[in-house]
């Protein structure tokens, strides 16, 4: 295995108008970026324009695009919102448009919603674990009631920077154990 830093996709798990994915996205990223450990990188399914699921042949360019980043990172960290107590459609059509691009790798969860997003962020385990993505356990939990100003404006509390740093750790570990396997 190689010395050179891995690379650690931070993907934005939702695309409607008015999301705040992008604010705790942009909040994981800078803790991650004062580490020096990886490089990490935010990916915004929305960029990809991705066709919704059995309506395309699967040669669009987005979809094409969206494989080939996916395959040049070696893990992920999933900030994942919770809607009707399960993850975005738009986050599952973007998993179900790749397969191997996600093999043997780790994600770590950042999970938000009105419980934390855990109901979302299990179901995303069972996802992940068919597409060969090992899952690591600690896991931020935000609340939109206490983490958000008026459920708009991502205010995290402190006490979370433990958490994302502990999840990082473990992301590292798994992703480094994991590349050895697709090498």
């Amino acid at each position: 295995m190689t010395n050179s830093k891995l690379n650690i996709g931070i993907i934005l798990g939702s695309t409607r108008e008015g999301r705040v994915s992008p604010q705790v996205g942009e909040w994981v990223k800078g803790i991650a970026d004062k580490r020096v450990d990886a490089n990490y990188e935010i990916v915004d399914i929305a960029d990809y324009q991705l066709p919704f699921l059995g309506t395309t042949d699967g040669t669009e360019s987005g979809i094409v695009a969206w494989n080939e980043k996916l395959s040049s990172l070696d893990g992920f960290v999933f900030i994942v919102q919770e809607y009707n107590h399960s993850i975005t459609g738009a986050l599952k059509n973007a998993l179900d448009f790749a397969r191997e691009a996600w093999n043997n790798k780790a994600a770590g969860i950042v999970s938000y919603g009105s419980t934390g997003g855990a109901r979302a962020a299990e179901h995303l385990r069972g996802i992940m674990g068919e597409l060969m993505i090992a899952d690591v356990r600690v896991h931020p939990t935000l609340s939109l009631f206490t983490d958000f100003e008026n459920y708009t404006t991502f205010i995290p509390s402190d006490l979370h920077l433990n958490n994302v740093n502990e999840m990082l750790d473990q992301v590292l570990a798994w992703s480094g154990a994991l590349k050895t396997l697709r090498e």
